[in-house]
């Protein structure tokens, strides 16, 4: 229920804090403003390389070099070429034309870089150092600064490569917190069947045990049918024959729900009828402090509310010895009519020694009881603890009835 003060089953790191960080390094990873910003960033730095390019030209702006800057610009932005289109081209528009096109060049660095082809990246910016060794001066990437344009260069490199680790760890987590989940739906979806299979098989038991009285009783007065008229005998001839038949398609139908793997592992069956009571019992002598307070008689609820009633109490006091074992557990139940209210409180608990692995039995839980149309809430209360509620209304065309001695805790 709470394991050192907080609510269990919702994990502290793992798939919360992946997801928190895929957030986080995933705003700027929008396709759209990434598009964007490569336009602006190559656009921008084409201009600039244009008006460097006539700078060194003493002010003609007309001249191969800028030919040269727009050609790179274009290998640059346009996608579908191949990969080595743009570094080839700026790594010989550099080479000749110096280092006015050099931004273009940290460019296509950048984006080998990325793409996990460092060893061209280093190829390509070693060719073009090479190739403007002998380059005049007005354009030399070698002078007045010597080693102004291999640093730049190896910048690039350096940040292409921390970027292409963390767009590559950004769709690494994307992929993760999807497998988990898809993971925890199917586990949902998973505990959803069980807990409806659960459900079809005790109504099973409640309905063939029924059934099977009313087989018994009609046989029985079937037998003494020299003191009954003729029209009752045949009626009673034909109630019998249609609880028989009534029986036999019950366990047809839903017979196949019966897991035959838990037989064959001598699982305990599903509880049919049971009291809480005796869950109550064996927490108790397991060192559990539980109350419990009952409010009505439970025969005045249907038995499929009392199927649910067992299994809520069963899971909570599960819930509050593996999460909260030192903590006083609080049962309440009520079988109305108009509803029936169940409510399991603990306080705030110490955390376990070992850490207790979370189940969806809630979301069975869930499913059992929206199946009857009630709802069921739990969470931490103001104190620090757990609360569990649930309310199923009591159908509204028919009063349950009592059972009698013969059936009380019996099964089919």
């Amino acid at each position: 229920m709470v394991e050192g003060g907080r609510p269990h089953g919702r994990p502290t790191i793992g798939p919360v804090s992946r997801v928190g960080l895929v957030s986080a390094l995933s705003r700027r990873e929008n396709p759209a403003w990434g598009t964007y910003a490569r336009y602006g960033v190559v656009l921008f730095l084409t201009g600039t390389s244009v008006l460097n390019a006539g700078a060194a030209a003493a002010g003609r702006y007309v001249s191969p070099a800028t030919g040269a800057a727009l050609l790179c610009a274009l290998a640059l932005l346009v996608r579908g070429i191949p990969w080595w289109v743009a570094p080839a081209l700026t790594t010989v528009a550099v080479g000749l034309g110096g280092w006015p096109l050099l931004p273009l060049l940290l460019v296509a660095l950048l984006d080998l870089a990325t793409r996990r082809r460092t060893a061209v990246a280093v190829g390509c910016a070693l060719a073009a150092l090479t190739a403007n060794f002998a380059a005049p001066e007005s354009i030399s990437l070698w002078r007045p600064q010597q080693y102004g344009a291999p640093v730049f260069m190896v910048l690039a490199i350096i940040v292409g490569g921390w970027l292409g680790n963390r767009r590559r760890l950004v769709r690494a987590l994307h992929d993760q917190v999807e497998h988990l989940r898809i993971e925890r739906a199917l586990r949902e979806e998973t505990a959803r069947a069980a807990e409806r299979s659960r459900i079809a098989r005790e109504m099973h038991d409640v309905l063939a045990h029924r059934l099977s009285l009313i087989a018994l009783h009609t046989g029985v007065l079937a037998t003494r049918s020299e003191s009954l008229p003729a029209p009752v005998v045949a009626r009673l001839g034909l109630l019998r024959t249609t609880s028989t038949e009534a029986l036999s398609d019950l366990r047809d139908v839903l017979g196949a729900l019966h897991d035959p793997g838990a037989a064959a592992a001598g699982t305990a069956p599903a509880p049919v009828l049971r009291d809480v009571r005796e869950l109550v019992d064996q927490a108790g002598e397991a060192g559990q402090r539980v109350t419990l307070e009952v409010a009505g008689t439970p025969e005045r609820a249907p038995a499929a509310h009392r199927l649910a009633v067992y299994r809520l109490v069963q899971e909570g006091l599960t819930n509050a010895r593996k999460h909260a074992g030192d903590a006083p557990v609080d049962v309440r139940l009520d079988h109305g009519p108009p509803a029936t209210v169940v409510e399991i409180a603990n306080g705030r608990g110490a955390a376990p020694a070992t850490s207790a692995p979370s189940g969806f039995g809630l979301v069975g839980l869930r499913e059992r009881v929206a199946a009857l149309g009630g709802r069921l809430e739990a969470g931490p209360d103001e104190a620090g603890g757990w609360r569990l509620t649930a309310r199923v209304p009591h159908p509204t065309h028919s009063e349950p009835t009592a059972p009698g001695p013969e059936e009380n805790g019996s099964r089919a």
